[in-house]
């Protein structure tokens, strides 16, 4: 059987940065503000008096030092506390697609590849930016591919989910080069306003090109040696916004439309579950933990990510074994481990295994093992 291989991947982001600091004088101004409109509600014990934040807080809660995102001003001033983000004409490209066809356009440069040899675009993000024409075939559009594309949503599996989908379809055959592109705009789906989320997500993309080995032009590729994917459902993380909301105008802008979780009980279910499923993959493929290089982990938390790597590996590992971008890109969703695949992997030489693995709401957990030609 012919071998899947990854021969070329590319990142974007938006321009603007915010750094902790930025993001605590903003919150701090909208908790004073808060308080003391509601200072008689909150005395009459009414309303929960807010707590402002710190940088340090945010950094050792979640490794975070910055984030990017599309619009800055919006969330920076504590009478908005939300990113503004005009609708474009529908003749230009959305968002999405444009941060989507930036990185794809990196990708497709690194595997030797132009538009029109791509003849499937899958498109995969924690939230569409519509409904419908998909956004898939609007970057199919615009880099002038062929075949057909389209939009799936794991949340912050995404990634993982849509590369194990695009190494099916080209093994089976129908198709002969693929991208997958997740382009995450989360920032207009958090709730600023909300101390122990404000700080977590960032925006950014990062996209795969995925073929036969057999008709790589690439000089570097990365065999895609096994997948895995597993769902379990849980209500711990969630966002209850879409098309119905209209439906129900005055509840329209509630807090559940945005993302919650609750923290703690997210925390305690992934790092087992996150670990035992890698053990389990790496295991299941006859190979010992020993001879995995790297492993290129879900950006969710440092700690979490700390505490998985060493669950796996069964000591402490290094920066170099277990990279991390959190401190510059945040929380990007399903775009975090190939955004650290990316940015980590070129360092490594021909024969090492890698890992790739994402988790996040569902529960969904999904895992790549790779391997350097």
């Amino acid at each position: 059987m012919s071998a899947i291989v990854i021969t070329g991947s590319g990142i974007s982001a938006p321009e603007f940065t915010i750094t902790n600091e930025e993001l605590c004088t903003a919150f701090n101004q909208y908790v004073q503000n808060f308080n003391a409109e509601n200072a008689a509600a909150i005395e009459a014990g009414d309303v929960v008096e807010l707590q402002e934040s710190t940088p340090q807080f945010i950094e050792n809660a979640s490794g975070i030092k910055q984030r990017y995102v599309v619009n800055k001003s919006g969330i920076l001033d504590p009478k908005i506390m939300r990113p503004v983000i005009h609708q474009r004409p529908d003749e230009e490209l959305c968002h999405q697609a444009e941060l989507a066809v930036e990185a794809c356009k990196g990708a497709l440069k690194e595997a030797g590849r132009v538009g029109e040899e791509v003849d499937m675009v899958l498109l995969t993000s924690s939230n569409m930016q519509r409904q419908y024409p998909a956004v898939a075939i609007e970057v199919q559009s615009a880099l002038g591919a062929c075949g057909f594309a389209y939009d799936m949503n794991v949340a912050c599996s995404s990634g993982t989910f849509a590369i194990q989908t695009a190494v099916d379809a080209v093994r089976s055959g129908s198709a002969r080069c693929a991208i997958v592109v997740v382009p995450e705009i989360m920032s207009g789906h958090l709730n600023w306003t909300d101390r122990d989320s404000h700080f977590i997500f960032g925006d950014g993309c990062a996209a795969f090109v995925i073929e036969r080995l057999e008709n790589t032009k690439a000089t570097e590729v990365w065999e895609v040696k096994n997948t895995k994917a597993l769902t379990r459902y849980s209500q711990n993380i969630r966002n209850n916004g879409g098309y119905l909301q209209r439906c129900e105008p005055e509840r329209r802008d509630e807090a559940d439309k945005l993302f919650m979780q609750q923290g703690r009980k997210v925390f305690k279910d992934i790092v087992p579950l996150a670990t035992n499923f890698i053990k389990e993959h790496i295991s299941s493929m006859g190979l010992s933990v020993d001879k995995v290089s790297r492993f290129w982990l879900h950006q969710a938390n440092g700690n979490m990510n700390r505490l998985i790597a060493k669950g796996v590996v069964g000591r402490d590992t290094t920066p170099d074994e277990a990279p991390t971008i959190l401190d510059k890109y945040g929380n990007t969703a399903g775009a975090g481990s190939m955004i650290a695949f990316h940015l980590h992997s070129k360092d490594l030489p021909s024969g090492s295994t890698g890992v790739l693995c994402s988790f996040g709401a569902g529960y969904s957990i999904g895992s790549v093992i790779v391997q350097k030609r």
